[in-house]
């Protein structure tokens, strides 16, 4: 069986609270690929990174999320995660009493599988050498999750999650907002130590910045709730320079969004 992960999405539909906000989107990502998705506030974009993972506040209403074929949207979320699935959320939450340490090697343990679990020393280790690569002060290990991190120290956490964890198919919600240029340096440099043929990227993002330093194989501008244009590394440089009204005249769009995004 091949190593290679693919994620196929096709004709995806997404509500909330009974609007639709995803209308009808297809795309297949697949291992050793970086794909951006970009587009004005509104359009759909984190609705679809909170649909894949399975947020009940999301109702998928039609259409079909498959992973290596099996069916992403008959998992729980956490057998979604356990399948390779990623989320870096845009907004961390932050979790009184349980300590990142915790919470890290928990989740490493709940993909390695029962009789699998990583040893303490190794997973010590293994994660002061990643906090290590992000900066990240070491005292962080023993604090309770993301409690009194600020928001660039959020961002690098999920990244230490993502390192530390390992999955096949990474989503990577905006992870670039709220970040000085030293900070996006260290966050680009962590998705790229980790860019191989058995692991997949899903990067939405405003900004071509972060793009800059992790260079997309693909670059999909969302407008409506769905993928409306598709391009390589220099469809970002183009929105970069000149925004997306071209976007909406070449293709006779007057208004973007879906409405505002919870």
């Amino acid at each position: 069986m091949s190593n290679v992960p693919v994620l196929t999405i096709s004709d995806l539909k997404a509500s909330v609270e009974g609007k639709e906000i995803v209308k009808g989107l297809s795309l297949e990502i697949k291992g050793g690929e970086v794909h951006a998705i970009m587009g004005p506030n509104g359009t759909g974009k984190s609705t679809l990174s909170s649909a894949l993972m399975g947020h009940p506040k999301y109702e998928v209403t039609d259409g079909t999320v498959t992973l290596n074929g099996e069916d992403v949207l008959e998992m729980a979320v956490d057998e979604r995660a356990r399948a390779g699935l990623f989320l870096a959320m845009q907004y961390p939450s932050e979790i009184t009493g349980v300590t990142n340490s915790d919470f890290l090697r928990s989740a490493i343990n709940a993909r390695r599988g029962e009789g699998n679990e990583i040893s303490l020393i190794r997973f010590i280790r293994q994660m002061e050498a990643k906090m290590k690569e992000l900066d990240i002060n070491p005292e962080f290990a023993h604090r309770y999750l993301n409690e009194g991190f600020s928001g660039g120290e959020k961002k690098r956490n999920e990244i230490l999650q993502m390192m530390l964890i390992e999955p096949k198919i990474a989503i990577l919600d905006e992870i670039d907002s709220g970040l000085d240029i030293d900070a996006l340096k260290i966050v680009a440099a962590g998705v790229n130590a980790l860019r191989s043929p058995e692991r997949a990227f899903l990067i939405i993002t405003h900004y071509q910045r972060l793009l800059n330093y992790v260079t997309p194989d693909f670059v999909h501008v969302m407008m409506q709730g769905r993928i409306v244009k598709s391009g390589g590394p220099e469809l970002a440089e183009r929105l970069e320079a000149e925004g997306y009204d071209w976007v909406k005249e070449e293709l006779g769009i007057v208004d973007e969004t879906v409405g505002q995004e919870v």
